[in-house]
């Protein structure tokens, strides 16, 4: 009879009663695409096993970090050793050394780096420096790019093609969300209109150089460097939020691939091996500013935590020990990619795939997709139907049209086979539904 729901259906009731939602993070409530959440139960390799027995082939990966697949032999043998020696001691370790050097090698321009729990700590704190190094107020942000949930960067731009921050979330002062200026992504003309306004009191740009939180959507050719051209004319720092894209798009993340050199950069999702972490870091002269270096603070009981260092370093060695690594999981994700538009177009639907390295996105729409007003123009009720029909058909994406799935290298030939068999069985319902419609 398919796949069954009801124990899931059960703890997600139950978690309700004690959890907002029912869940930790929001999408994960599956709001955006309705019906009930699998609860996961385990998970090995590209699949993921729920409460009911169900049996998923994973494109979500925790996220992002799970590059290599889960529960990978080298991630939980470090894990398992780290453990028996401790899981928190509050004190330094050879491990953070360790970790910050690899990361080092991946990402030069991160020539000090600070390790942290999350990607929010890490835009925030990064946010406070630059501030702190330029001695300027204002932020600017793209339309569209997440980076965290605090609040200097929960805004929304409105309709304008710049606008300064209005609050996005209860709880979060107009005076704080008014430091932030939000621009479109992927135009630099108005980029260049906010720094012709606001140029001399703009501490920093901050980028997903690759956005991953409105659905996949790469830059446009030469978009990046113009960003970086001017922020530089400026005195501004150019941050390159890479937690999501660092390790997927390229080994060096997308610095390394579009070839710009940003002053600071955030890293988190891989180089914990599926831990909780996170790590700033940039240019020597300007990270020098963080305690107990200079005057800037920060802190966190459990950042460089031996636990998330040593999955993290056994994850970074491991990704380096095949030099083919990033061919294959860029050749599969392509394949992929080609195998879903094949279906698509089979059943005469016009979408728009995006792929670049390990990660991959579809978008219901027969417009081009390059900032967040073009993505918001897909069919979220047709994204919906495709969505739950790869879920019964086990296959596990991410519940939303606005975010991207990611390519492991656990998956195997026969696992995108049958994600592009199960596909034709997607479009073909929401094919029907557009006759019907």
């Amino acid at each position: 009879m398919g796949y069954q729901f009801v124990k899931s259906a059960a703890a997600f009731a139950e978690a309700k009663e004690y959890i907002p939602g029912g869940v930790n993070s929001p999408v994960r409530s599956f709001r955006g695409v309705g019906g009930t959440p699998p609860f996961i139960a385990r998970a090995a390799g590209s699949r993921l096993y729920d409460i009911d027995g169900n049996e998923y082939i994973d494109y979500v990966g925790s996220w992002g970090p799970m590059i290599l697949g889960h529960a990978h032999p080298a991630v939980t043998a470090a894990l398992q050793k780290a453990v028996l020696q401790g899981t928190s001691y509050g004190a330094p370790t050879l491990l953070e050394t360790e970790l910050a050097q690899l990361i080092r090698l991946a990402f030069p321009s991160m020539e000090l780096v600070r390790m942290v729990n999350s990607g929010t700590e890490a835009t925030m704190s990064v946010l406070r420096l630059a501030r702190a190094y330029t001695k300027r107020s204002r932020i600017v942000k793209f339309v569209g790019c997440y980076h965290g949930h605090h609040d200097s960067l929960l805004v929304k731009a409105g309709s304008g093609a710049a606008t300064l921050g209005v609050p996005d979330s209860p709880g979060v002062p107009a005076s704080v969300a008014g430091g932030t200026i939000s621009v479109p992504y992927n135009d630099a003309d108005a980029l260049a209109q906010v720094f012709a306004q606001y140029g001399d009191d703009i501490a920093a740009v901050i980028i997903e150089p690759v956005a991953g939180n409105m659905g996949l959507v790469p830059p446009r050719e030469g978009y990046l460097q113009q960003v970086r051209d001017i922020t530089g004319s400026y005195g501004s720092l150019l941050i390159f939020d890479e937690v999501m894209c660092g390790f997927r798009v390229a080994y060096g993340g997308a610095q390394a691939l579009f070839g710009i050199k940003p002053d600071l950069t955030c890293l988190g999702k891989v180089i914990g091996g599926g831990l909780p972490v996170g790590a700033y870091g940039g240019r020597r002269d300007i990270m020098e500013h963080i305690a107990p270096a200079g005057p800037v603070y920060q802190a966190g009981t459990l950042s460089g935590n031996p636990l998330a260092m040593s999955a993290g370093i056994a994850t970074l060695r491991t990704l380096t020990a095949d030099p083919d690594m990033y061919r294959k999981l860029t050749g599969k994700t392509a394949a992929l990619a080609v195998g879903l538009r094949n279906q698509a177009e089979r059943y005469g639907l016009s979408l728009q795939f995006h792929q670049l390295g390990s990660m991959f996105g579809l978008f219901f729409t027969d417009q081009p997709v390059y900032d967040y007003d073009s993505a918001t123009t897909a069919d979220t009720e047709a994204f919906a139907i495709y969505f739950h029909t790869m879920l019964e058909n086990g296959i596990y994406l991410a519940p939303s049209q606005f975010e991207a799935g990611f390519m492991s290298a656990a998956h195997s030939e026969a696992d995108i086979a049958a994600t592009i068999a199960a596909s034709a069985k997607a479009f073909a319902k929401v094919a029907e539904r557009n006759r019907t419609k």
